[in-house]
């Protein structure tokens, strides 16, 4: 879907400042922080470090997924990763108009998960419709390549989540022979997995996206895996 560019947008993202992060080496380790002090704090100074559950989304988009989550979880800590500015801005004026604390954005791609995240870190990755990458030499692409699931594995904490999904059958294929292949070493196991996530008991539990409004309109399956960090 082609975004339409924002005039002056670096500007007027800069008037959101407070919900930005612009330095994410610097918060390796400590994005819990993020949230717990100054006028954006998410977090009641009582509540315990061990409760201020962290969840990532790589590939935010306009931001409905993400401020529909934070929203309905407010104990919980959210960063949103979109590497696309005019893009990441429509984010994060939802974010703004809404009147969040929990979640903050990234205006970056992520290349590798160590360079901004210490194991064990996270409690959630949150991918969502992600670029399939169709032409078969771009495969290590993908969100799902068995190379990127072991190193969000190695950013989640025992019991954490990743939840995947997609319209792309070819890229859920994909997806699917990925964690076979790694599964096992990377201490990963599925929990949930439909070919039809709107005709299952898991679409409550995962608010839908821009891009999956228009799919399910348009009469298409959306495909999802849920897998837990052992």
């Amino acid at each position: 879907m082609r975004q339409r560019k924002i005039k002056d947008v670096e500007q007027k993202l800069a008037v959101h400042e407070n919900l930005l992060v612009r330095d994410p080496v610097a918060q390796k380790g400590n994005w819990r922080g993020l949230f717990s002090c100054g006028e954006m704090a998410a977090f009641p100074e009582d509540v315990p470090a061990d409760r201020k559950r962290l969840y990532l989304e790589i590939g935010c988009g306009k931001g409905q997924f993400i401020t529909a989550q934070a929203g309905r979880d407010p104990r919980g800590a959210y960063v949103a990763v979109e590497g696309l500015i005019s893009v990441i801005y429509r984010a994060v004026v939802k974010a703004a108009e809404a009147g969040l604390t929990n979640v903050r954005f990234l205006p970056a791609y992520i290349r590798e998960m160590d360079e901004f995240f210490a194991d064990g870190e996270l409690d959630g990755i949150f991918l969502n419709f992600s670029d399939p990458w169709p032409k078969g030499r771009n495969y290590k692409r993908r969100l799902t390549y068995e190379g990127r699931l072991r190193q969000y594995a190695r950013a989640l904490a025992p019991g954490g989540l990743i939840r995947f999904k997609t319209d792309n059958e070819a890229l859920f294929a994909f997806t699917e022979e990925q964690i076979a292949l790694c599964a096992e070493e990377a201490g990963l196991e599925v929990l949930a997995l439909t070919h039809d996530l709107h005709a299952s008991p898991y679409a409550a539990g995962s608010p839908a996206t821009e891009y999956e409004d228009k799919f399910v309109a348009e009469g298409k399956k959306i495909h999802y895996v849920e897998l837990r960090k052992r």
